[in-house]
């Protein structure tokens, strides 16, 4: 009998050419293309996680929205920026996970070195909670900022600064759970090791206002 069988293994290329390429979800994915620069694309999904965390009170100034305002959600004073950033963030992460898992499938690898969503999401996460976090014996503007995160605790370019290094040594090290969430699934893996590096950040952020550094 003739042996017809072939092996099932379909080169990358291959299976590329023959799936339809999810267009809108890689350029989620890669952050508008930034994935696709050669050299260390994650830093510059890093970047655009901080030019996001910043934009956000341009955009709304620019919009005449006030944004210097304080709701009272159950008897907790909450600033408007705040909230809008919180909207932002879990934006970001879900359409993350969708678009990360996408873009994993269609390129054939765990955590392809092109979506650099998760570092767009971990890096505007880490400068949204490193400033939200109080500090309650300091004043909330210690160091003139070039933008707001938050309304009542700003961070300055030297915070910025200190959050966007912190964040790409910890995203590179993976301290735990981070290298343990890769194993989660599809974009939920690619992306929650991002997001417990900026756990890992904000406290860091943190202490360093908190000790007037």
């Amino acid at each position: 009998m003739e042996n017809t069988s072939k092996s099932d293994t379909v080169s990358q290329p291959e299976f590329e050419a023959r799936t339809r390429k999810p267009r809108f979800s890689l350029f989620i994915a890669t952050a508008s293309g930034l994935g696709y620069i050669p050299v260390a694309p994650g830093t510059f999904g890093s970047l655009a996680g901080l030019a996001l965390a910043l934009s956000a009170y341009q955009v709304l100034a620019a919009l005449g929205l006030d944004i210097f305002q304080i709701i009272i959600i159950h008897g907790t004073q909450l600033d408007f920026l705040l909230i809008i950033q919180c909207v932002i963030a879990v934006v970001v992460a879900a359409i993350g996970v969708w678009s990360a898992s996408r873009a994993s499938s269609y390129w054939q690898r765990k955590d392809p070195q092109r979506a650099v969503i998760d570092e767009v999401s971990g890096q505007h996460l880490a400068l949204v909670l490193g400033s939200a976090l109080p500090v309650w014996w300091r004043t909330p503007n210690s160091w003139a900022p070039p933008g707001f995160i938050t309304y009542q605790s700003t961070l300055g370019w030297k915070y910025l600064l200190l959050g966007f290094i912190l964040f790409r040594a910890f995203d590179i090290w993976k301290p735990f759970p981070a290298r343990q969430a890769e194993s989660l699934p599809g974009g939920l893996g690619i992306m929650a090791d991002d997001w417990i590096a900026a756990i890992y950040t904000a406290v860091a952020i943190w202490l360093a206002r908190a000790l007037g550094l």
